[in-house]
Order: C-alpha cells, then structure tokens, then sequence
C-alpha cells in the first residue's frame, strides 16, 4: 500500500498531460504579466496596515528590518519555486512538483491545503476590500443597510454584499480568460503603485529624525500563555517570544510573513506562459523584490512621520498624514487600498483554481472539472463553482479569526517544495533545468528551517483548524481520490498488461 501512496508522476508525463486539446490551457502570459500578477497579489492589506500595527506592538521602526527577515524568508522558497516552475511548467504550483517529487500522497495533501489557503485568502481579502469600499461610500453619503454590511462583530442575519459581488464579478473575468486578467490587473496594479510611491515621496517630506530614536526599542518579554491562543512555541517550550529588542524583529517577522503571501500563486500559472523555463524565474523573483523594496520604504516613511508608539493600528498610513496636517491623503490612500485588493482577490481566486483544475486533470478531482472551456481555453468548471462558493463564505462568515490558516498553509506548501528540489536532484540529475536554485541542498534546508520558525511562532488553534482540515482532506482521497488517480489506473492497467503477455510456450 505504502508504494501507491508515494508513487511519483514523471515530469515528462505531466508535461504531456497539459497537450490533450479539452485539457490544456491557453499559452498567453510574459514575464512582465507574471511579475504583474506578483506585485498584484503581493501588494496589499499588508502594506496599508500590517506596517502600523507591527511598528507599534512589536519591533517599532526596526519593522523595516522585520520586512527583510520575512522577505528573506520568501526570498529562499522562491528560489526553490524558480527551479520547479522552470522544469515541471505544469498548472498546480506545489502539488504538481510534489507529485513529481515526493508521490501522490503528499501531493493530495499540498493540493489538499493549497485549496484552503487560497479559498480563505481570496474571502479574507474580499471582506477587507468590502471594508475600504464601504468606508469611501460613507464619505459620499451613501451608506449600506446594516444586513449587507460586514459580517464581523455583525448581530443577527446579514451578508457582506459588497465582498461576494467583487469574487462573483472576478470570477466571471477569469472565466473570459487569463490574458484579459492580466490586462485588468495591470491597471490595477499600476494605480496601486502610484499611491504606493505617492506615500513614499510625499511623506519622505515630513519625516522627523526624533522618531526613529531609537530604532531598535528596548526589549520587552512576553509572558508565557497556555492557552490555545499562545503560540505553539510557548507551549511546547514554555519559551515566550518578545517585543521589541532584537529578538522583536524576528517575532515581527512572522506576522508581516502575511504581507509577502502570493508570489507562490505566479508558480500557479507556469502552464500558461509562453516562454516558462526563462520568465517564471524572472517572475517570482521580480515581483518578491519589487515588493520587498517598496515595504522597506514605506515602513521607514511611516515610522519616520509619526512615533511608532502613536501610530494607528487600523490605518497606519492614513492617519500618519493626519497626523502632520494632511488629511486629503487619507482618501487617497484608501482608495488605493480598495483598488489593489481587487487585483489580490482576483489572483488568489486563479491560483486555487489552477491547483484544482490540476488535481481533477490527475484524476484526484473529479475530471469533469478538467475540461476547459471550448473558447477561451480556461478552466471554467472549477472557476464557477470555487467562485460561487468563496462568495457565500465571503458573504456569510466573518473571517478574522481565520486568516492565519492561511499564513499556516502557505509555510507548509514552502517546507514541502523546498525538500521536493532536494528529492528531485537526487531522484532525476538528468533533467533539463534553466534555472537552478543555488547551493542544494544547503539553501532549501535553510528555508525549509526558516518556514518551521515562522510555523511555530503562530497559535496552537490555528494548528488544530490546520490538522481538521488535513483530516477532512485525507478522508477525501481514501475514498475517491486514491482510487479514481489516473496514474494509479495507468500502472494497474501495464501491470495487467504484463500478466497477459503470452509465456514461451504461447499460453498467457
């Protein structure tokens, strides 16, 4: 049994795969519409408010310094997704190089978290976006009734109109096709910088020297909690992280982690790029340091505007220019704020249905949902139906509590490929690989201990909602995803074969 479970899929198999005219999507993206789609989804609520509130709890204007250890952190997976995306260019980022490295099982599992991290981060961030868009209404006079407003401290029936009609009308654009998102997201994302560098320039003018003294706080520990609310650090250790001091960067580094999530998700769209084995790497690690760069100028503009102890949690950026008597930019950046999180939501909504389309065409799915659209060559089934149902979550649930599954998820997904690169290189010299990831297997072993850090720095709940869902997901594929894998039934049918070959003396 244990030999099915691990069986590989070849890379040479899962390349041909993406050939069947009814299974293969359409060939459109360059290397400037992937590190669009990277910035895109990169830049996002992260750098509106996880800036302030880090600043202010936890590392104080040494945040810039947390950015980079979390950037560095993205930095060693995405060298590790570079090779795989270059070598496999197959839909499903982590579970199709996991199948190709690691076996079936923890294929299914990746896939499996995969379709959670991204469900939860596209409904999260549509609610977030549904807040900004609610928030410039009321500065217009128009105000929503209470029932179809934000379901988060909400009493009674309600449903966050505004966060399931943005996925509802995402969700039809990417039905249409991946190069019209591209376009869309390109305009998006150029609005996005222009507030980004905006708030970089002009508040470079208002900076006070006195705010940055001193840059590193003074180190303040954190008493040790046993709740499931503490990290899981604290409890399996009885060791608790502190604020502020050296050791507060490292600790503020595992919650900014949230503001990098996403540029694993342009590995997603390997099979759909023309030139992959030369624009994936670029993509990946172009969008990461694009973003890096621009969250270590803003967190030393913000910091430098207003003392770090002053600074709002909900609306760091905005009230900083409040705060130095120049509250037009508020709106502005409020509305840059809304604008961005489209184009999040609309990525984050593709890779999960680019991760589901793969896992239906390998049989784990049903394949009914492999078959693309006869038109526009886009998965249409999966987009549909995962749209529709982010929508309802969006709508009905109020998600606070959940987002750091998907912080939890993402980690996971960068542990497994960085030892799938490991596995792979011993497993398979002979591929043809345009991009190596420098100094295997001393670079994914660092990373893989890096992600572990951050992992073990979040609550101990949002481990147990984590092993539930793993529960829920290993349910699922011993009874239908095992016996329905088109390479299981690949092997059962040559092994058939072999049986019926006629013996020497003519007899089968």
């Amino acid at each position: 049994m244990s030999s099915t479970l691990f069986r590989t899929k070849n890379v040479e198999q899962s390349i041909l795969d993406t050939e069947e005219p009814e299974h293969a999507l359409k060939k459109s993206l360059s290397a400037l519409d992937l590190t669009v789609f990277g910035v895109g989804v990169i830049i996002g609520t992260g750098i509106f408010v996880l800036t302030g509130t880090v600043a202010r709890n936890n590392a104080g204007p040494a945040v810039a310094l947390a950015f980079v250890a979390a950037g560095v952190v993205c930095a060693l997976a995405a060298l590790c997704y570079a090779e795989f995306a270059s070598t496999v260019p197959v839909a499903g980022s982590a579970y199709t190089f996991s199948y190709a490295s690691l076996g079936e099982l923890p294929a299914w599992i990746i896939g499996w978290d995969l379709v959670l991290e991204f469900a939860l981060g596209t409904a999260v961030v549509a609610v977030g976006w549904s807040g900004y868009v609610a928030s410039l209404m009321d500065n217009a006079g128009w105000h929503l009734p209470d029932a179809l407003g934000s379901r988060d401290g909400a009493d009674g029936f309600g449903f966050d109109i505004l966060a399931a009609a943005l996925v509802l009308v995402l969700t039809a654009i990417l039905v249409i096709g991946t190069k019209l998102s591209a376009r869309v997201t390109a305009i998006v994302v150029a609005i996005k910088l222009v507030v980004v560098l905006t708030v970089i320039i002009a508040g470079s003018f208002f900076i006070h020297g006195d705010n940055y003294d001193p840059f590193i706080p003074k180190a303040q520990t954190v008493d040790a909690g046993g709740s499931l609310q503490a990290p899981l650090i604290q409890l399996m250790f009885g060791w608790a992280p502190s604020n502020f001091g050296v050791m507060g960067i490292f600790t503020a580094a595992s919650v900014v982690f949230f503001a990098f999530i996403g540029f694993d998700v342009v590995a997603t769209a390997a099979e759909e790029t023309k030139n992959p084995q030369r624009d994936m790497p670029r993509g990946i690690l172009g969008s990461l340091l694009i973003c890096t760069t621009l969250y270590v100028a803003v967190s030393i503009v913000v910091t430098g505007m207003q003392h770090y102890s002053k600074l709002s949690i909900t609306a760091p950026l905005a009230d900083a220019f409040k705060a130095t008597g120049h509250p037009w930019f508020a709106g502005f950046i409020s509305f840059g704020a809304a604008v961005g999180l489209t184009t999040v939501c609309m990525i984050l909504l593709l890779g999960q249905t680019r991760v589901f389309f793969a896992m239906s065409r390998d049989g784990l799915l049903p394949r009914f949902f492999s078959q693309v659209h006869p038109r526009f060559k886009t998965p249409h089934r999966p987009t549909i139906l995962l749209g529709g149902l982010i929508a309802i979550l969006a709508g009905f649930t109020p998600l606070s509590e959940l987002a750091e599954l998907v912080n939890i998820g993402t980690l996971f997904a960068f542990v497994v490929v960085a030892i799938g690169v490991i596995v792979l290189r011993r497993t398979r010299p002979d591929l043809p690989r345009s991009f190596r990831t420098p100094w295997v297997p001393f670079l994914p072993i660092v990373s893989v201990l890096a992600s572990l850090w951050l992992m073990i720095n979040l609550p101990a709940e949002t481990w147990l909602r984590f092993a539930g869902w793993m529960v829920v997901g290993f349910v699922v594929y011993f009874l239908y995803g095992r016996s329905h894998s088109r390479l299981g039934r690949h092997e059962e049918t040559t092994e058939a074969e072999v049986h019926r070959r006629p013996g020497p003396d003519g007899t089968a």
